[in-house]
């Protein structure tokens, strides 16, 4: 992969020598879904696959960008004096919004650069293509111009980024996932607090498979900021009775005391699936240590239902990858992931029957909606690197 991108590069913006070559993994989210941003707990983990890059420095303030995932684009110019967010940028305003906070945060970003990114990830699947991309740019610039910044802290700089810079309210997890990532563990991450811890993830005789939609989808144009919204509209009638800073401070005996405080029946749906979601991932990160994958399986389906149900935002798509897998002997949990609204599935899937799930549902998938699902047998893998 490290020749082929390089070969790229030199194709595109002339000669390699002094260039650097980083990766940054993708992530999928595999219990806790939108709960990150109201304080509860997640339970993502990176992936393999991921973004590369190939980056040179140069002697003057010009930023040209050029990805092998959209070369009818071709090179798109900027400037370090010119960072703003423009929409005929395009997917060169994720980069360009994470040099932008390290200028906020007070870090000295001298020159400019030449970059050629490779994605492996699906665009638009829901497994954090935007912040892979954010996590990588913060990790090339820290590592080229030496700033010393933590990993922990690239993750908040490429959220910040993410809020500030392209407007999409997003929490923490995705970043924090791809930054902390690290091989064979879940990262337990209680998102009021950042405090987290590895978890292993033992799979004997299961694969994670994970279903893509192909159903585009853009955070910042889905319902996403409204979800965010109705929540904390809940959240502020809730403190009207109790005295709580988040949903995820809530048990469920709590939430099912106050939650007739909540006027509008459908906010008080959207509170609920945000305070069972996140006891759900606290007793499946419990039924792992107990090596009991048959209990976490059941709690991924039943997070599931609540997105389609409460949280509303699974849509025909995912429903039909996550109900299909459901008939399938051996699928022992299966679950939209990401914000939704398209994206992907994520599913346990006993290994004798990975090639009888991808067929099965691919082909109900493609017999309903009209057009192909695809596949990827994964691995959790370890964060961001040099080459």
């Amino acid at each position: 992969m490290k020749e082929y991108i390089v070969g790229k590069f030199t194709d595109i913006f002339g000669d390699s020598t002094n260039s650097k070559v980083y990766f940054a993994p993708g992530r999928v989210n595999l219990i806790g879904e939108h709960t990150d941003y109201n304080g509860g707990h997640v339970f993502p983990c990176a992936l393999t696959i991921g973004t590369y890059a190939v980056v040179r420095l140069r002697s003057d303030q010009r930023l040209r960008f050029y990805s092998l995932n959209f070369e009818e684009i071709g090179v798109i110019e900027s400037s370090l004096d010119d960072l703003k967010p423009r929409e005929e940028a395009q997917w060169t305003n994720y980069l360009k919004g994470v040099i932008w906070a390290f200028k906020q945060k007070g870090y000295q970003i001298p020159c400019g650069f030449d970059i050629l990114l490779y994605g492996t990830i699906p665009n638009g699947s829901g497994l954090s293509s935007s912040a892979s991309v954010e996590v990588l740019m913060g990790y090339i610039l820290n590592d080229i111009f030496e700033l010393g910044v933590s990993n922990q802290d690239l993750a908040l700089i490429g959220q910040f980024s993410e809020n500030s810079f392209n407007g999409v309210n997003c929490g923490i997890m995705d970043q924090f996932a791809i930054a902390m990532g690290k091989k064979d563990c879940a990262i337990f991450l209680d998102t009021s607090n950042l405090e987290f811890q590895y978890a292993k993830i033992k799979l004997d005789g299961f694969k994670i498979i994970i279903s893509c939609s192909n159903k585009k989808r853009g955070l910042g144009d889905s319902k996403y900021n409204e979800r965010r919204r109705e929540c904390e509209e809940a959240l502020a009638q809730i403190q009207s009775v109790k005295k709580v800073g988040t949903l995820g401070e809530l048990s469920a005996k709590e939430f099912e005391e106050i939650k007739d405080s909540i006027l509008s029946e459908v906010n008080r749906r959207r509170a609920k699936h945000a305070v069972y979601e996140n006891v759900r991932t606290i007793q499946a990160v419990e039924a792992l240590k107990n090596n009991d994958l048959v209990r976490f399986g059941q709690l991924m389906n039943e997070s599931h239902r609540s997105l389609r149900d409460d949280y509303e935002v699974t849509g025909v798509e995912l429903d039909t990858l996550v109900e299909t897998a459901w008939e399938i002997e051996g699928v022992i949990g299966s679950r939209m992931t990401g914000a939704g609204f398209g994206g992907c599935t994520v599913s346990l899937v006993k290994d004798e029957v990975v090639d009888t799930f991808i067929q099965k549902v691919g082909k109900v998938y493609k017999d309903k909606i009209g057009y192909e699902a695809d596949f990827y047998v994964v691995e959790i893998g370890d964060g961001p690197c040099k080459l």
